[in-house]
């Protein structure tokens, strides 16, 4: 359900922070070369300046700090490379073979707000001992839009996880970094990528957010940035995977577009978590779209399944098949009609809707007319 994604993306959120600040390290440390020490943990490092160009410029190149590491998943230890670093992109149709006279040249070295540019930060896990034309390479980003790729790498998939409540809130810290015995690292090599302006990424340049905060100027910097990455690792004929969540999901349905027609780059798959390719579906949010009333329709039969699942309908003896059956009928069918029918609903009908859907939901009666016989994720999983 939706609320227990945000709980837990809270909890994730608190949990990193916490752990990087009582560590005494960071991200850049590890990229610039500071050798932060827990001795040093009370001296206050010099910012950059904002003002400074060569502050600026330190942070838009590519750039990477190299580790090692091992992992026990699903019973077999792997032995990993971590890399964390930067690649720097621009945007779409930036030409960087274009020849400058020499005049521009200087002009554009004095110019205080030169072409947008964003360095993206990365976390990359590779096997060691593989082949790298033989082991698969996945990309892998979270959605927001505007979030880093925390909640996949620290959350989920990384040789290395944040231990969080499920769908509670999380105890104050201190909080537990474990092995993660459920990473993907098994079966792939795993680059975990923050979208241009979060995480440890940089945006830079003139019309910095216009260029590249949008779905397609955020698909072109994806682009250029994955297929940077190939080149720079030698990964050209692995086989390759994008894996999108939530609005990862359509950045990857739009990427995978851009990577095969415009970049001449062909993948093996694209793995869709919690997907959100028609936000007019979105339960969670249905409310806020009060003319479609499609996302009821479609989501009863999830309901029913999660309410047969925890013994919650008034008969838990029916077989799941054939009752799923059932209400997508009744979903597609009769809910349909009445919902359409709005306020011209009769009494009658609105009262033998109303019993249908405590019969597939094991929701009370009350509670289904007073929500207007529309049910939307977080009030069923609630009231459940």
């Amino acid at each position: 359900m939706q609320r227990n994604s945000v709980v837990k993306k809270i909890n994730l959120l608190a949990a990193v922070s916490a752990l990087a600040l009582v560590q005494g390290c960071s991200a850049p440390d590890a990229l610039w070369g500071s050798s932060a020490r827990p001795e040093d943990a009370h001296i206050e490092h010099a910012r950059p300046d904002p003002e400074s160009k060569a502050d600026v410029n330190r942070y838009f190149r590519p750039e990477e700090s190299v580790s090692e590491g091992s992992v026990t998943v699903e019973g077999n230890s792997i032995d990993y490379r971590a890399v964390a670093g930067t690649l720097v992109v621009h945007p779409k149709d930036w030409d960087d073979a274009a020849a400058k006279p020499e005049a521009d040249a200087k002009a554009d070295a004095k110019d205080t707000n030169p072409t947008a540019e964003a360095a993206m930060f990365y976390v990359a896990y590779f096997k060691q001992g593989e082949s790298a034309h033989r082991r698969p390479i996945t990309f892998v980003f979270n959605g927001g839009p505007g979030s880093s790729t925390v909640w996949l790498h620290m959350g989920a998939f990384g040789p290395r996880r944040i231990i969080t409540a499920n769908d509670t809130h999380t105890p104050a810290a201190p909080y537990r970094l474990v092995d993660n015995e459920f990473s993907l690292l098994d079966a792939s090599d795993l680059v975990f990528i923050d979208a241009p302006g979060t995480g440890f990424g940089r945006v830079a340049g003139k019309d910095k957010e216009k260029a590249f905060f949008g779905a397609d100027p955020d698909v072109h910097a994806f682009s250029e940035f994955i297929t940077q990455f190939l080149s720079k690792y030698g990964r050209w004929n692995s086989p390759k995977y994008l894996f999108g969540e939530s609005y990862g999901t359509p950045r990857a349905a739009n990427l995978i577009n851009v990577l095969e027609t415009q970049d001449d780059a062909d993948f093996n798959g694209v793995i869709l978590l919690s997907q959100i390719l028609n936000y007019d579906l979105a339960t969670g949010r249905a409310e806020l779209n009060p003319s479609v009333d499609l996302p009821y329709q479609l989501v009863l039969p999830t309901y029913t399944a999660t309410a047969w699942y925890h013994h919650k309908l008034p008969d838990n003896s029916q077989p799941l098949d054939p009752l799923l059956q059932e209400v997508e009928n009744f979903a597609l069918g009769d809910y349909a009609l009445a919902l359409n029918a709005g306020s011209e609903l009769s009494p009658a009908k609105r009262d033998e809707i109303a019993d249908k859907l405590h019969n597939y939901t094991g929701l009370s009666v009350a509670y289904i007319k007073k929500a207007n016989l529309r049910i939307d994720g977080g009030e069923f999983e609630k009231n459940l």
